[in-house]
Parts: structure tokens; C-alpha cells; sequence
């Protein structure tokens, strides 16, 4: 079984796309193919072959792999012993530093299972019962999510020497995260942001985009698209006073960015939030 998830607009910083669990029939493939998000394989059972960069990977029960986005993969099913496996398919702004912290990324796609082997059954198992949750779901399918990865973490920690030589970089990514924050309603930029934190830009932002996955101005444009959210729902506050709220003067400007971002305008969302 395989569930596809809508868009979540209030989960930009990890979201769930796609979940799923298969017992594969013999020989059966995927690819070489690329992904548009992150998708971890956790295999329960049989065999099977993992190609990434050129490597092949012959896989069992209790490991898995992950695919990052846009990398060339190739995964495929023993004839003999074909493998059962779960997945989850994510993304999110906080994604690519959450896995490094479980020693996972693109040259370092594989891991192994911690005690619990049933652990990530379990975990699919809830994501499927919660079909039947009248309210919340998207808050626990988040949690789901951010409690596999935990795991992942726990189980699969980064190598220490990664971490020391990380330190450095994750305080200024923190840095950079924080003042985002509290001065996103103000007419900051990226040069600014690496004025205060005592950076050359071009170093700063280069450095924000491989931990972060993405880039500076597209972060805090959408922390600000975020923030116009919570205020489209929880005020009644003119799409002017809000766009003024989060950093826009100019309401047009506002309104372009937030469909740019969120997929709809301010006035629609506002509309679709509505609780009657």
C-alpha cells in the first residue's frame, strides 16, 4: 500500500509527502530515476540490490537507504528472496540537517536498524491508523515523522570528527535562523544578515544553502509566507497590515510572493481557514 499526502502549508520546515509499505515480487525495480524529495527504505525482510554514483549495494532485513532529491538512483527486488520494505517520502527546510545528524546523506545513503528492528513497521502502522482521525492528522503524521528520524539519530549518530568540525557551521547557521526570526517584519537582506553575524556574504550563504538545503532569501521568505499564515487565520487584520506585518510594504509585492509560495493568494487562503 503507498499514500500520497497534499501539499502541507503549515509544515515548511518537515512535512510527509508519501508513506508506504510493499512486498516486492521477484526482480522487481525502480529507475535509475531521481526524486524530488527524500525517501527512506527500511527493509523487513528478503534482499535486494541498491545502486547509487556508480556503487551497488547488496541490502537485507534490518537495513535501509536513503534517496535525496535530484540524485540518479537504482534499487531492484532478489529473484530468489525479494525484499518487503517501508518508506517515507519528505521534505522540508530542516530535512537535509536532520538526516546529517543521523550520518546520512547522498555519499552516505545507508543505515542500520537500532534494537527495536520493528520500529519502523510500528511506525507505518500508525500512520496508517491515523487515516481514521477526524482531526489532527497532519500534526501526527509530523510527529511520526520527526519521531523516525529521531531514531535514525539515535541509532545512527555522526561520526564525532563530523560533528566538531560541524560545530562552527551549525552556530552560524543557528545565527543566521535567529535573527531571521526576530526581524523577519523588518527590511532585512542577506547582506545585512552577514553584517551582523561577521561573515563575507558569498561564504555565509554557501554555507546556509549546504546545511539548509536551500537558500537564505528563499528561507526567510518563507518563514515570512509562514507567519502571514498563522496572522490570515488568527486576525482580522487588512492583507496590507499583514504584508506590512512580515516585512512588505508593498501589498502587490505581498500578495505575488505569497501565491509564489503557498500555491494561493492571501485572500483565498483566508477564505479556505475559515472555521465556521
Amino acid at each position: 500500500m503507498i499514500e500520497f499526502l497534499p501539499q502541507n502549508l503549515h509544515q515548511l520546515d518537515l512535512h510527509l509527502i508519501q508513506y508506504g509499505m510493499e512486498q516486492c515480487s521477484g526482480g522487481h525495480s525502480f529507475g535509475p530515476a531521481v526524486r524530488e524529495y527524500y525517501k527512506i527504505h527500511y527493509i523487513l525482510d528478503g534482499e535486494g540490490i541498491f545502486e547509487i554514483a556508480g556503487k551497488t549495494y547488496r541490502l537485507g532485513k534490518g537495513q535501509g537507504f536513503l534517496i535525496c532529491p535530484g540524485t540518479v538512483t537504482y534499487y531492484k527486488a532478489d529473484e530468489e528472496n525479494p525484499w518487503r520494505y517501508c518508506w517515507i517520502g519528505f521534505n522540508g527546510i530542516k530535512a537535509a540537517t536532520l538526516l546529517k545528524q543521523a550520518n546520512l546523506w547522498d555519499e552516505q545513503p545507508l543505515f542500520n536498524s537500532g534494537p527495536d528492528d520493528d520500529f519502523y513497521k510500528h511506525c507505518i502502522d500508525m500512520m496508517i491508523e491515523s487515516s481514521a482521525m477526524k482531526n489532527g492528522r497532519e500534526i501526527k503524521l509530523t510527529g511520526l515523522l520527526y519521531i523516525w528520524l529521531s531514531t535514525l539519530v539515535q541509532y545512527c549518530p555522526a561520526l564525532q570528527t563530523e560533528t566538531a568540525n560541524g560545530n562552527s557551521r551549525e552556530k552560524y547557521i543557528a545565527q543566521v535562523v535567529h535573527f531571521i526570526e526576530l526581524n523577519y517584519a523588518n527590511k532585512i537582506t542577506v547582506t545585512s544578515i552577514a553584517h551582523f553575524i561577521g561573515l563575507q556574504r558569498s561564504y555565509l550563504s554557501s554555507l546556509f544553502r549546504e546545511v539548509m538545503n536551500t537558500s537564505i532569501q528563499d528561507y526567510l521568505i518563507s518563514y515570512r509566507m509562514r507567519k502571514a499564515c498563522e496572522l490570515l487565520q488568527n486576525s482580522n487584520l487588512s492583507i496590507g497590515d499583514i504584508a506590512r506585518s512580515v516585512g512588505y510594504d508593498d501589498p502587490l509585492l505581498f500578495s505575488k510572493m505569497f501565491k509564489k509560495t503557498i500555491n494561493t493568494t492571501p485572500t483565498q487562503y483566508r477564505s479556505s481557514s475559515v472555521v465556521h
